[in-house]
């Protein structure tokens, strides 16, 4: 099944990249083994390669990459600085201790810094960067405005607003790049404090700018209206909604957790059904109409069901196999590449085959010789 060419006809539905993203932000939470965290990390990376687009938002994967960068530094000097919980052996170098009150016990600043404690602050900073990385794969291939289309409508109004908190980073980059890239074409420094300073400010008025425009289209589009509905059912939906999603957080910890996943799965499927009961109800508030709505295809569920496969497995083999999956750092041991959770995470590659591609830029002729 060779995929063909994205427009606005086949776009893959957006909730089917969140999806897929989730899927392996759950497989990083479920290990801290370096080398299936990179593996995950270069399977999001080498599908957003594949399948983003030139939208504003698509440019922002690279600027998730160095906050994770910046977490992993900030894990590992908290470890230092501050301490470790993990005992060790192998003292790398001591710091002069600064002496703290007794109301203070259990925290300690300076002192021993051993390669265990820094080992494991490590592993730790890699899991929340590649978590970051999973997340900003799905803003860089997911359209947020498709997405909001396609939220019930007891959420459109929550949708909004957490459409806009999603889009701001990736235009937030993109103004960025785009005043830096005029500050060089005029001479002026685009780097240091100085260029900073002096991006900040267009940055805030092209935010406040988006900010003002938004609110007039959403005022134009009616938003906020709503019909009504008699009082039962909207105390029936606050009661399915509410009890629902408190059965959905009921069962995934019950599934994440060691002991729970005798209770976890009936607890989350009946969570989600008195959710989606809530949801549906809730809907019946909305006025709005959805023009041309999108459509979940075989491709989406290639791409949702690629990364649940890669989400269950891993914690599948994490309760099988937990060494494989938490390499140990007291003693300190080598960390190994796990042979069939590494092919379980491949299978996240699977979009970049079966997701619509992106259009092609258009080849320009070259210019005819004159005889």
């Amino acid at each position: 099944m060779r995929a063909p060419e994205a427009s606005r006809a086949n776009a893959l539905h957006a909730g089917a990249w969140w999806l897929w993203a989730l899927g392996l932000a759950t497989a990083a939470s479920r290990t801290t083994n370096p080398l299936l965290l990179a593996l995950l990390a270069a399977v999001a990376g080498y599908v957003v390669a594949a399948r983003r687009t030139d939208a504003p938002w698509s440019r922002s994967y690279g600027a998730f990459l160095k906050l994770g960068l910046l977490v992993i530094g900030i894990r590992v000097v908290f470890s230092v600085f501050l301490g470790s919980p993990i005992p060790g052996s192998h003292v790398l170098f001591t710091l002069p201790e600064v002496p703290l009150p007794d109301w203070a016990q259990g925290v300690r600043v300076g002192g021993r810094v051993t390669a265990e404690g820094v080992l494991f602050a490590l592993y730790d900073g890699v899991r929340l960067a590649v978590l970051l990385a999973c997340v900003g794969a799905a803003n860089a291939l997911a359209n947020p405005a498709r997405l909001l289309k396609s939220l019930p409508g007891a959420l459109y109004e929550a949708g909004v607003a957490v459409v806009v908190a999603m889009t701001f980073a990736p235009n937030l980059v993109a103004d960025v790049a785009r005043l830096r890239a005029a500050r060089r074409l005029r001479g002026r420094p685009d780097t240091g404090l100085r260029g900073l300073a002096q991006t900040a400010l267009p940055v805030l008025e092209g935010a406040l700018e988006r900010s003002v425009a938004l609110a007039a289209a959403m005022d134009a589009r009616g938003y906020g209206r709503t019909a009504r509905v008699p009082a039962a059912v909207r105390h029936t939906t606050t009661a399915l909604t509410l009890g629902g999603l408190l059965g959905v957080c009921a069962g995934t910890y019950g599934l994440l957790a060691a002991r729970g996943a005798g209770y976890g799965l009936p607890v989350l499927l009946a969570g989600l059904a008195a959710a989606m009961a809530g949801l549906w109800l809730g809907g019946r508030r909305s006025v709005r109409t959805r023009y041309r709505p999108d459509r979940w295809g075989v491709r989406a569920w290639l791409v949702a069901g690629s990364g649940a496969a890669v989400a269950g497995l891993v914690i599948a083999a994490a309760a099988a196999d937990p060494p494989a999956l938490h390499p140990s750092v007291v003693p300190l041991t080598p960390p190994s590449l796990p042979l069939w959770p590494a092919a379980a995470v491949l299978l996240g590659l699977l979009p970049a085959f079966a997701a619509p591609a992106p259009p092609r830029p258009p080849r320009t002729s070259p210019p005819e010789e004159k005889p």
